[in-house]
């Protein structure tokens, strides 16, 4: 019997910004048993992997051996012949200076099949993210790309055409070109292309981190060398890289340049994130607590059953929503048991949720904390049957103050918060050296996972929480934070972050 084989996808993982993945780079990495990685690849691409894949890191510059190419093309075969599915995940884009030749070479003669899912390179990147036109109608009608260094033994002033290259007629974009600068560049002028051709330097392009010099032909072997500048970064080089009076639409959103950490649990980080990002924020994540389901659901089954004879369901987060009513339906039951219930919500999030079921709240208190859920519920609450439907810990204001209305209260714990034991390494040390400028706290859990897990390395990031009542948390825990939303939502925290931020400026 034959072994079944896999196939390989050699996709473009763009040029930093997890966001500039194509459609088909994703739907490759959902479908891939392997994934082989390199470190020009965002860590956020991850994400679209399954769980039970395996990720082999091909090695990241500075931080131990890389991968050789002899090595990272056998495993691409083994894996493939073992009949599995195999992502070679490679920055920018797969047939631009990426080995691609070497690597389906090495397919064809294992008889491996395999697809090319093109990336956007970093050409092209640099020219978006730095406002900086490739071509131009009175600059340049054509562009070339042309590698700095061609290979790891041999400098590409070695082969290169420059007198073709300095008389080509339109736009150079130089390729791992940086710590060669001072050799390309006195080529081309020695070949006849002028001192004073623009030159720009974009590094990073599309990371919250990019930088941009602008320079000319005959000094930018000096900036490289006073700057320090090191790779990744890209060189253009014609007319069209002269500085322009525009503003460059990347640079300047409101958090450019500003790293954001997130706490909260992992699968409730996306939106917070993708907002940030979208203003420029460096987004980071660790979340400090775990959500789940409850270890025993007899007691919320039980609840369900008596929903009948409820009178208000009252619900303080969306994970309450989703967790009780998600059971309600694995029931077997459907939306006609709570015909007789009404529904009270603590806030917008909360009562969001509430309409993925197609629900509408009947209550939903001006100010989003529990003081005012029960204050808005008290003038109805005598003599009712109230279920609390909430998490494994947290305050009892909402049951004190409604039983003292006169209401018979009933809690059900639908979800259990768990702290998170081990902080990754890699923002501890981000966080030890204050390199991270504000992080978020969205509730009083998080607040006390977070000075577990990292103490007085708090006090060099910028704290912002979402209400009053997290803020004297931590202020209890000794940590008092910069930050404090006025309106107590995930869009009333981006708001404080934004207003800080731009008076720290």
């Amino acid at each position: 019997m034959t072994k079944p084989t896999g196939r390989v996808y050699l996709v473009g993982a763009g040029p930093g910004d997890a966001g500039l993945l194509t459609l088909r780079g994703a739907a490759c990495l959902r479908l891939a048993d392997v994934v082989l990685y390199d470190y020009l690849a965002s860590p956020e691409l991850l994400a679209h992997v399954r769980a039970e894949a395996e990720r082999i890191c091909l090695g990241r510059h500075g931080h131990g051996r890389l991968m050789s190419q002899t090595e990272i093309n056998e495993t691409m075969v083994r894996h493939a012949t073992n009949g599995h599915a195999v992502v070679r995940l490679k920055g920018g884009d797969p047939a631009i200076f990426a080995r691609l030749a070497e690597e389906l070479a090495a397919l064809n003669a294992a008889g491996v099949a395999y697809e090319i899912v093109p990336g956007v390179t970093a050409s092209q990147a640099a020219s978006s993210h730095a406002s900086i036109p490739l071509t131009g109608r009175d600059e340049a009608s054509c562009v070339a790309f042309v590698t700095g260094q061609e290979k790891h033994d041999q400098s590409s002033a070695d082969t290169l055409d420059y007198a073709a290259l300095a008389k080509f007629p339109g736009t150079l974009v130089f390729y791992m070109g940086v710590t060669t600068a001072p050799v390309w560049s006195r080529a081309l002028i020695d070949h006849g292309k002028r001192a004073d051709t623009p030159v720009a330097i974009v590094r990073r392009c599309s990371l919250s981190d990019q930088q941009t010099w602008f320079t000319t032909l005959d000094e930018i072997g000096e900036l490289v060398r006073t700057t320090k500048l090191r790779p990744p970064a890209v060189v253009i080089v014609g007319d069209v890289a002269k500085e322009r009076d525009v503003s460059n639409w990347f640079t300047t959103r409101p958090l450019f340049g500003r790293t954001v950490l997130i706490t909260r649990p992992e699968h409730q980080s996306d939106d917070l994130a993708a907002r940030l990002q979208n203003l420029g924020a460096n987004v980071l994540r660790q979340p400090a607590i775990e959500i789940g389901p409850p270890t025993d659901w007899t007691p919320v089954d039980q609840s369900i059953e008596r929903l009948p004879d409820i009178h208000w369901l009252v619900f303080s987060s969306s994970n309450g929503v989703e967790y009780y009513l998600g059971r309600l339906l694995a029931l077997g039951h459907d939306l006609r048991r709570l015909a007789r219930v009404r529904l009270a919500a603590i806030g917008p999030g909360t009562a969001a949720a509430l309409t993925e079921f197609h629900l509408k709240a009947d209550v939903q208190p001006d100010t989003y904390r529990a003081e005012s859920l029960a204050e808005s519920l008290t003038p109805i609450a005598h003599g009712k049957k109230v279920l609390l439907i909430r998490a494994s810990r947290g305050r009892e204001v909402l049951a004190e103050m409604l039983t003292a209305a006169g209401a018979t209260v009933e809690q059900v714990v639908v979800y259990e918060s768990r702290d998170v034991e081990t902080a990754d390494e890699d923002i501890a040390h981000a966080l030890a050296a204050g390199s991270i400028d504000v992080t978020t706290v969205t509730s009083s859990a998080i607040a006390h996972s977070l000075v577990r897990l990292f103490g007085d390395d708090l006090r060099k990031t910028r704290l912002a929480v979402i209400s009053p009542v997290t803020a004297a948390t931590l202020t209890e825990l000794g940590f008092a934070p910069a930050i404090v939303a006025a309106t107590y939502t995930t869009e009333g925290l981006i708001d404080a972050i934004l207003a800080a931020e731009s008076r720290k400026d």
